[in-house]
């Protein structure tokens, strides 16, 4: 099992330009195996850095097919998640440490799914964007800041493969043996600037997020539904969308690689009048349109039977788009403009950038409802409900509230506020 000293920079020495050559990296696919490397981690020293890689694109399921860890004193260590299980020993061992990810909310979700469910956390990635770091991939990081190549060909593999080819297994071990040396120096870049303290908080954030996103109506994702006109023509989208994703589920492979939504589209469209007809519909395409062509057929049939028929426009509280407010809501579009100049002032000043500072929907969306008494207190309230963080709060509540006043001013109301 390759180690930290085998590929980093030790610990007090400079870092080279480039990357040394890996070691061979093995992969844990045995319970023995892996309950002696949990042994070993909660024998190491430090906080835990961890990966996973999964294969969006390729597979239906978003389950983990790889995890990395590194600790000092430890080394690294790659586990093969299908082949293993549960992990709750090794969380038991590391649960209280702190954890260091790059993009956490990416890799989060499936690795709860396997029982390792951090308290702590340090994101390499948002902790970039506080520093102000004009580019945040992992790659441009570590170069960066640490002065090391990492290359990135692989980032996009189908890690369901088995076996790992070897190359793939040095590239995902380099992507976790840097984060401990990476979270030194950007915590030490935050520090300098005043940012810990902001750090946290989003960290802090990150954790506590809800990443399920489930959806009433998933099927209402397939792109470009929003075209499709009458209500025969969207129950058939919907049928067949609900064909596709449970045959996806049943086979493990990404729906779009079975039947593109392009294709789905097309056929609720067209509403094909028989088997043959949609067979010789040439933008009805992909690996799974012929071969399972009962399937999308009998999804046809449902939807042209189907008395549920779906509504054309569903209830959201999704606002209208910033460029149409001054014709629905010009004090809206007054306020949201005043109160958006000041947040840009803000981010160049602070070099955190503005969807940082304050959610671009937070601001919208009081800005398009303001509480009755406009004030500092009635805006953090609102900010809050929303989601907001205390720092976001003491940096833009504040003068969120004084612009929302100096927006919606009368000429009038400015002579009577000078005499």
């Amino acid at each position: 099992m390759s180690s930290a000293s085998e590929s980093a920079a030790p610990e007090g020495e400079s870092h080279a330009a480039t990357q040394a050559p890996h070691v061979p990296v093995d992969v844990i696919d045995d319970r023995d195996e892996y309950l002696a490397a949990v042994d070993a981690i909660a024998a190491g020293h430090g906080p835990i850095g961890i990966d996973a890689e999964r294969a969006s694109g390729y597979r239906y399921s978003q389950r983990a097919y790889l995890i990395q860890i590194f600790r000092r004193g430890a080394g690294t260590f790659l586990f093969d998640p299908p082949a293993i299980g549960d992990f709750s020993e090794l969380n038991d061992v590391i649960a209280e440490e702190e954890w260091i990810l790059h993009a956490a909310t990416q890799d989060l979700t499936c690795l709860r799914e396997v029982g390792l469910n951090p308290t702590r956390l340090f994101d390499t990635e948002l902790g970039a964007r506080i520093a102000g770091l004009p580019r945040v991939g992992l790659g441009t990081v570590v170069e960066h800041l640490l002065g090391i190549h990492l290359a990135k060909e692989h980032s996009s593999a189908d890690w369901s493969t088995r076996p790992l080819p070897q190359s793939w297994l040095v590239y995902a071990a380099l992507d976790v043996e840097l984060l401990v040396d990476l979270r030194e120096e950007l915590g030490a870049l935050l520090d300098k600037d005043g940012k810990g303290e902001i750090a946290r908080q989003e960290f802090e954030s990150v954790l506590g997020r809800d990443l399920s996103n489930v959806r009433a109506e998933p099927w209402r994702r397939l792109s470009g539904v929003h075209s499709i006109r009458g209500g025969k023509n969207l129950a058939v989208a919907r049928e067949l969308w609900l064909a596709r994703d449970a045959y996806a589920q049943e086979v493990d492979t990404a729906p779009g690689r079975l039947v593109p939504d392009s294709a789905l589209l097309a056929a609720a469209k067209v509403l094909p009048e028989s088997k043959r007809q949609l067979s010789s519909l040439k933008e009805f395409r992909g690996r799974a349109s012929r071969t399972q062509i009962d399937r999308w057929w009998d999804a046809i049939q449902a939807g042209l039977a189907s008395t549920d028929i779906p509504a054309s426009r569903v209830a959201s509280d999704t606002l209208p788009p910033p460029r149409v407010w001054s014709d629905k809501n010009p004090e809206a579009d007054r306020r949201l403009k005043a109160a958006r100049a000041l947040m840009t002032e803000f981010s160049e000043e602070m070099s955190i950038p503005i969807e940082n500072l304050l959610t671009p929907d937070y601001l919208r969306r009081v800005a398009w409802n303001p509480p009755a008494e406009i004030s500092t207190e009635s805006i953090s309230e609102a900010l809050i409900a929303l989601g907001a963080r205390q720092w976001q709060l003491d940096v833009s509540a504040q003068s969120i509230a004084q612009a929302f006043v100096e927006a919606n001013q009368t000429p009038e109301d400015s002579v009577d506020t000078e005499s």
